[in-house]
């Protein structure tokens, strides 16, 4: 293992936290749950109370009166109502535990999951996209959102478990103060040992958790290969590939089993100290001796009391042994709270400088000397790009895969800040600009855009019906080429794409997905438009038809094309050709081919067999 690795190891194992801190992080949540409903918090808590309140009555107060009627003879009478009043105060007790506890439980905790859900999504959304290629954030965020349900019933578990706790705690307490004060001596050092221990002990399991969850996302992408229609094509044309992912889900399966080992011996021996050695040897046999002791040989205690003691110390234990329990849990807890405090907490760094909005129709852009690494560390993928693009000029970006065209555009977009040098948008740093408001002025289709499980309509316009204009979709489909295609569909632009969530659903065409992409960017009428390989699963005929549209319906507008097919590229004013990060060539298509340089070369690869040039 590298020192590098090592490292970043020691640092996920990181799991000390001060009392303070656990504290501070699950009532966090629990405010964060008790703002999402509050009844799903409160009415659990007090039955929680109620129900220890009704055992210490029922199986302590009413048990003892029932003997000593038996033994002093009460009447009859006396006895069958005190007996009813039990019984029927016991009756509403669990008409409320329906009610309260499972009832309303059950009603709201999908209204929690929800609001919290959302409230993680919605910070997904804004975080900055280069946190996507930093992993360990990436396994924080996932970690945090997929184990958001496991905590909020966990963190539901803990208010019910320290209330019930505490209530046997100060009942069941009271009475052995009252009849023997020596016995909390064995309560108290069994609470001691079984806290320490159980706190160790979930240390463990979270290490475990920790180190698993690489391992397990990576398993998690081979079931997906598996049953996600994105593949199906490729594993039956390819069925070697299944070998490969067969033998890495092993691999992964095998390295979360070894993380599961790597603790495992201690873990089973601080279980086995904690359940058996303190809880059963100490906390049961000698106590007993020790009762015994105090009844046969002392006659410090009767019979009655040293039967009831006996009886309510597991009782008492218990009480204690869920603090010992949960407080080590609320730590495990605590561990993946502080896991979403740290994501909702991120402040991005791609952020509004002021409220500066874009103005003009179709966008001047300057580059000045912009050099851009995704990472401190690693070499840089853009570095000293100059360039200045004239409103509504039609501009292409070519070059080899890895040349950084893509990465340029992104920057263009503000995904990401320049490492150094700036970017001006109509002679205005884009920095300055409102964030929202600038991006919203460019329309982009990226080469791995996606089509969501959502109607035509809604897939074309991005937002809720309520803000959709029926006229412009349908004109942004006709531009795009699929109007007639949408209009051929079962609901017409109504019709839910993909199976995700309607089996009438449909799925439409590589080229088709494309143009549906494209209409997008036609349907947002935008003053810059970015199109990364806007044609590449088109025919060419198709293609020939979809650029002429593109280039009258964008006469007015800024268009940057970045594309492997240089037929595109003859449409453009200019093309600028990147290699490693740098800008090699710049001139019309023309130009460059006269220049017999690195893009005719590419022009001759693709074209040079057909054409004579």
């Amino acid at each position: 293992m590298s020192k590098k690795t090592e490292n970043a190891e020691n640092k996920n194992e990181q799991t000390k936290q001060s009392t303070s801190q656990v504290f501070k992080n699950n009532l966090f949540f629990m405010k964060m749950m008790f703002k999402a409903s509050p009844k799903f918090v409160l009415f659990p808590a007090l039955d929680a109370i109620r129900g220890q309140v009704s055992i210490f009555f029922e199986h302590l107060i009413l048990i003892g009166y029932v003997l000593e009627a038996a033994e002093f003879g009460y009447p009859f009478r006396r006895v069958a109502a005190v007996i009813l009043i039990f019984a029927a105060a016991i009756t509403l007790g669990m008409v409320f535990t329906v009610l309260a506890g499972d009832y309303m439980q059950e009603k709201e905790r999908p209204k929690v999951r929800e609001k919290i859900k959302l409230m993680l999504y919605e910070k997904a959304r804004s975080v900055d996209l280069a946190c996507y290629d930093d992993p360990e954030f990436y396994n924080s965020q996932v970690l945090a959102i997929s184990e958001v349900d496991k905590q909020i019933d966990q963190t539901m578990e803990f208010i019910k478990s320290v209330l019930s706790g505490l209530t046997v705690f100060i009942l069941t307490g009271g009475y052995f103060l009252a009849k023997d004060k020596v016995s909390i001596i064995f309560v108290v050092i069994t609470f001691v040992i079984t806290f320490g221990l159980n706190q160790i002990y979930n240390k463990f399991s979270y290490k475990v958790r920790i180190r698993r969850n690489p391992h397990e996302r990576k398993r998690e992408y081979v079931k997906r290969v598996f049953y996600l229609k994105d593949y199906a094509k490729e594993i039956r044309l390819d069925p070697e590939v299944t070998d490969v992912l067969e033998e890495r889900f092993v691999e992964a399966n095998n390295e979360v089993l070894e993380a599961e080992k790597s603790l495992a011996h201690k873990k089973f021996g601080i279980a086995y100290l904690k359940d058996h050695i303190f809880g059963h040897l100490i906390g049961d046999t000698l106590y007993t001796a020790y009762l015994v002791y105090r009844y046969a040989i002392m006659h410090a205690i009767n019979l009655s009391t040293m039967v009831m003691l006996f009886n309510w110390f597991g009782g008492l234990k218990n009480s204690l042994r869920i603090f010992t329990e949960t407080y080590p849990k609320a730590c495990e807890t605590s561990l993946y709270i502080q896991k979403i405090r740290d994501f909702l907490g991120y402040e991005p760094k791609v952020v509004s400088t002021s409220e500066t909005k874009p103005s003009s129709p179709a966008k001047a852009l300057t580059l000045e000397d912009v050099s851009f690494s995704y990472k401190e560390n690693l070499p840089a993928v853009l570095s000293e790009i100059s360039m200045a693009v004239k409103p509504g000029e039609k501009i292409a970006l070519v070059g080899y895969n890895g040349a950084g065209k893509t990465t340029l555009v992104k920057l263009l977009m503000r995904l990401y800040d320049t490492t150094s040098g700036r970017i001006l948008a109509d002679g205005i740093d884009v920095k300055d600009y409102d964030l929202t408001s600038y991006r919203n002025s460019i329309g982009t289709v990226f080469q791995d855009f996606e089509i969501f499980a959502g109607s035509v309509r809604e897939n074309v316009i991005l937002d809720t019906i309520d803000h959709a204009d029926d006229a412009k979709i349908r004109q942004a489909l006709t531009d795009s080429g699929l109007l007639k295609r949408a209009e051929s569909l079962p609901m017409k632009l109504d019709t839910a794409l993909t199976h995700e969530f309607s089996e009438k659903g449909v799925d439409l065409s590589g080229g088709e997905r494309q143009k549906l992409a494209i209409s997008r960017v036609f349907y947002q009428n935008a003053s810059l438009m970015i199109l990364d390989e806007p044609s590449s699963a088109l025919d060419p005929i198709a293609e020939y038809q979809l650029n002429h549209a593109m280039i009258e319906a964008t006469k007015e507008k800024t268009v940057i094309f970045i594309s492997h097919r240089l037929s595109t590229t003859r449409l453009a004013d200019r093309i600028f050709m990147l290699e490693e990060g740098h800008i090699v060539e710049e001139g019309t298509h023309d130009a460059l081919l006269a220049k017999n340089g690195k893009y005719a070369e590419m022009w001759k690869a693709q074209a040079g067999a057909y054409i004579n040039v």
